[in-house]
């Protein structure tokens, strides 16, 4: 078994779609960003990869690449599960946190932790997903980004 821990921070622009967990969320800003910017796809994304000592999602999915231009951010994970799949590793379980002052994410947390736990094949009893603001400090309290951090666990078949 390993632990790896992953961490992702995006900056919040207007005109571009809010995707966190895979999930859209209604809100005027959006991640900006080479794909569609899923902070919360990209910080289990490189927990996974940590944990399988892959190096992390730059390496993977270079910012330059144009054949990963606004991709979505489950594609990259489902890239990242089948890596892990070749070497026998699969995850056990996610706790991740987005840290973010607004939209209010509980009501989405249920689709996020759903979407999580089919891309990585597991039960949504497996997967955790929290939020949190940072009280209106920082980059986070000025509404300038967001981040997410999350710990996986894998293990191997």
């Amino acid at each position: 078994m390993r632990i790896g821990i992953g961490y992702d921070v995006h900056r919040l622009e207007p005109g571009r779609p809010l995707m966190l967990g895979g999930v859209h969320i209604p809100h005027p800003l959006g991640l900006a960003g080479h794909s569609d910017a899923d902070v919360l796809l990209h910080a289990v994304g490189d927990a996974l990869l940590g944990a399988a000592a892959k190096g992390d999602l730059g390496r993977h999915f270079p910012p330059g690449d144009p054949a990963t231009a606004g991709i979505e951010s489950s594609v990259l994970l489902r890239r990242i599960v089948a890596l892990l799949d070749a070497d026998g590793w699969r995850a056990v379980n996610v706790d991740a946190t987005v840290i973010a002052e607004r939209p209010r994410l509980a009501p989405h947390v249920p689709a996020m932790r759903d979407h999580i736990a089919t891309l990585l094949r597991l039960t949504a009893d497996a997967v955790s997903v929290k939020a949190t603001t940072t009280e209106g400090l920082g980059w986070s309290g000025r509404e300038e980004g967001m981040g997410a951090q999350a710990v996986v666990l894998i293990e191997r078949d």
